[in-house]
């Protein structure tokens, strides 16, 4: 597996859409990770902002083939509503399939409530334009582990991380595979280090990690914010998760505190203690390929 910028051989893209927290950035959205491979478009989280985003990423979401959410944190499902409603609003063709989302137990009650906040505004819709007749179409399908998604040569595979008190938690494991060989990407979502992410990014060309740094939260004096320690990778905990794993190379994402101007060497200089290989961090819209293998 390498990583390039720009490829003419099979490729998973990814773009960090939203590289901010809970806490409000005029710089960073919430969290969220677009995946592009073979065509088809995954958004994974959907935090404050990702619609404006996807627009700046030339993705919309009307052309999401599935969104995948590791949990169900309001800062990784803040803007859920407005992505449901827009996809409907904005998709003309007669009879539109649903939009997959898949999650942890607890998802389709969560979209069912989202889906309610929103029944005014369906109604005046439904009200107002005779080509929209019956709510935002979604199927919604629950998952701890296994495989979830196959098709196209794209399959989506899912394990359990570890995020208490928050449960259950998934991270999501992305192949492509076709003639040339198969790219793969993980995702994993809020968690500290545990065996069953080991084993999902086992070998894998990109692991994209959340991290917090613990040094400078365990220093702050409000112990709401020094709970978070417990139940984040630090950056050398997620460095070393990729270097147990054996991927290729390791994106950061989700910073918390947000990486100040001219401090992303030292956060590289923490992941590389620990992580022999590729680092990649960085604002809003950055972008990693993950090239196939033979």
């Amino acid at each position: 597996m390498r990583i390039c910028g720009i490829c003419d051989v099979m490729t998973i893209e990814i773009t960090l859409l939203g590289t901010g927290s809970p806490i409000p950035d005029p710089n960073r959205a919430g969290p969220s990770t677009l995946i592009r491979a073979g065509g088809q478009v995954l958004l994974i989280d959907c935090g404050r902002g990702v619609l404006q985003r996807m627009a700046a990423a030339g993705a919309s979401a009307n052309t999401l083939s599935a969104l995948l959410l590791t949990h169900l944190h309001s800062d990784h499902i803040a803007d859920l509503g407005d992505l449901l409603i827009t996809r409907w609003v904005t998709t003309f063709r007669p009879d539109p399939p649903p939009l997959t989302i898949i999650g942890p137990p607890g998802t389709s009650e969560v979209v069912e409530a989202t889906l309610r906040a929103f029944g005014h505004d369906i109604g005046y819709r439904i009200a107002h334009h005779a080509d929209l007749t019956t709510p935002p179409p979604v199927e919604v399908r629950e998952h701890t582990t296994g495989q979830v998604w196959d098709r196209d040569g794209v399959q989506i595979t899912v394990a359990p991380t570890d995020h208490r008190p928050v449960t259950p938690t998934i991270g999501f494991r992305v192949e492509y595979a076709d003639g040339s060989g198969t790219a793969s990407v993980v995702l994993a979502g809020d968690t500290v280090p545990c065996d069953s992410l080991d084993a999902l990014a086992a070998g894998a060309g990109a692991l994209v990690h959340t991290v917090i740094r613990k040094d400078l939260i365990a220093a702050l004096p409000q112990q709401r914010i020094r709970d978070i320690c417990d139940y984040h990778s630090s950056v050398a905990e997620a460095a070393a998760t990729a270097q147990r794993a054996g991927v290729g190379t390791l994106v950061l994402t989700h910073y918390v505190p947000a990486i100040a101007p001219g401090q992303e060497e030292q956060w590289r200089a923490l992941a590389a203690a620990e992580f022999e290989g590729p680092i990649e961090l960085g604002d809003d819209l950055h972008r990693v390929e993950v090239v196939a293998g033979g």
